[in-house]
């Protein structure tokens, strides 16, 4: 059974979809002003990578992952720019299509863009009022009651009076309340330019928050299984969801919800406000993506994952280290990584043979990700694979561990492409080098002799001599 850990009861729960053997999930995408960084990244990859792994067991998946196409930064931006808004925003959703495509993040089912879904917010901010629960100011807006909404901090956490203290209330004379937030801004007399449409309450374009809930609740209905995004979307805005969506439709909104840790840099999160992000691309000139990739899957999706060109060099050694046992068989096609039943039900979930008693490393596979989409003891399994491949030159081993690392969206390419494209003008960098001098250790280990002489032949015609002494193996450069 599939278990997730679910931010709004604070515990793991089995998955039990709304409707058998389907999963509709919703995902806060990007605010599209500028280009992608490695906090965006992780969001992308953790949320391909779980939806690869429920169509992996079996489910049919409708994931939507929104654009955030008008915001205050963005008309900032194009005004900065002296250009249009929608010339802004395409140039950005495409550069982020670019990054994703890279890193080998699938496309979302459905990719919808705020601007699309207007006549459904005001729809929403309608029944709202009906309820009671929304109120035009004086100053134009349409503000959310928040203290009518009995539930209002149960995702969160937090109590309507520390919130009332918290430094993050907005306090504004028009409201009835410094917790209520905006549901529709009033278009200003002073700002002739500024985007809005028309609506009962005056021009104005929607809040922020309204925008979610009205895409999720139009493409997967008014209660969905599951919605995720970064820990900093925790509150306020998937609170507000809540109370927008539930204060709407008199129902449950989401049956579970996920948060992906944030991406720090010398223990701060990374973030734009900030001024401490790298952006994906800046990464990529110097890294690989499907080392990126890698990097991000290593650690598991909830817990905080530390960015450094360290950390990076090791994932680039670690992830040589797999597709270097890949190398070392002859090319057979890759086993199907799901069956008709999922995953188990197809050829990869036999086990294969090691030290005289089959290892199931398939069912170690799946009971790691079906435990809270633990990638760490998955990645795991995949050496362990790749030390079998590397012991017994097993075929089936390799189309094992290529298959199972499919899941992942890791080691679909060529080896050899990959190993070539490891070598640049200054040579392996030493994490890489280390990495092989192991792999080849292990071979050694193993009785494999003809696989540790191709390795030590291997860094020699990148010109790495290895030296075997009584203490070890050193390394030089010829």
């Amino acid at each position: 059974m599939l278990k997730i850990y679910n931010t709004l009861t604070r515990d793991k729960q089995d998955f039990k979809p709304i409707t058998p053997n389907t999963v509709r999930m919703y995902v806060c995408g990007m605010t599209v002003y500028d280009y992608c960084h490695l906090g965006h990244a992780r969001v992308m990859v953790v949320f391909d990578m779980v939806q690869r792994w429920f169509k992996a067991s079996g489910y049919d998946v409708n994931y939507v992952r929104n654009i955030t196409d008008i915001d205050d930064k963005i008309i900032k931006r194009a005004a900065e720019n002296k250009e249009s808004i929608h010339a802004l925003t395409q140039r950005f959703i495409d550069a982020m299509h670019q990054d994703a495509d890279a890193l080998g993040v699938q496309r979302p089912d459905h990719e919808p863009r705020a601007t699309q879904y207007v006549p459904q917010m005001l729809e929403m901010i309608e029944s709202l009022e009906k309820n009671g629960l929304a109120y035009q100011a004086a100053d134009g807006d349409v503000n959310y009651a928040v203290r009518k909404f009995d539930g209002y901090g149960k995702l969160s956490g937090k109590s309507l009076e520390d919130l009332r203290a918290g430094e993050r209330v907005d306090i504004a004379t028009d409201k009835k309340d410094p917790l209520d937030f905006v549901l529709w801004k009033s278009a200003k007399e002073s700002e002739a330019d500024e985007v809005k449409w028309d609506s009962k309450w005056g021009k104005g374009r929607p809040g922020w928050h309204i925008e979610c809930s009205a895409m999720g609740s139009e493409l997967l209905g008014d209660h969905f299984d599951i919605h995720g995004g970064g820990a900093d979307l925790q509150f306020p805005h998937h609170e507000n969801e809540i109370a927008q969506s539930e204060g709407a439709h008199q129902c449950q909104y989401v049956n579970y919800w996920m948060h992906n840790g944030f991406v720090r840099v010398d223990n701060e999160k990374m973030s734009k406000s900030l001024g401490n992000f790298f952006t994906i691309r800046e990464v990529l000139k110097k890294y690989d993506a499907e080392v990126v990739r890698f990097f991000i899957l290593r650690a598991h999706y909830r817990s905080p994952l530390n960015y450094s060109d360290q950390h990076l060099d090791d994932a680039k050694g670690a992830l040589t280290r797999l597709y270097t046992a890949l190398k070392s068989v002859p090319p057979s096609p890759a086993l199907p990584p799901e069956g008709e039943g999922g995953l188990l039900s197809s050829p990869i979930g036999g086990g294969i043979e090691g030290g005289g008693k089959s290892v199931d490393l398939a069912a170690r596979f799946k009971a790691a990700m079906d435990d809270d989409f633990n990638t760490p003891e998955a990645v795991a399994v995949l050496f362990d694979l790749a030390n079998e491949v590397n012991r017994s030159q097993s075929i089936q081993a390799a189309a094992q561990l290529k298959a199972l690392a499919s899941v992942l969206g890791l080691l679909q390419r060529d080896a050899q492409d990959f190993l070539q494209g490891d070598v640049n003008e200054g040579g392996l960098d030493d994490g890489a080098i280390s990495e092989r001098i192991a792999a080849r250790i292990d071979a050694k280990k193993a009785k494999n002799f003809a696989e540790a002489d191709r390795i030590r032949k291997e860094l020699l015609e990148v010109g790495i001599v290895l030296e075997d002494t009584p203490q070890g193996t050193t390394w030089r450069r010829a």
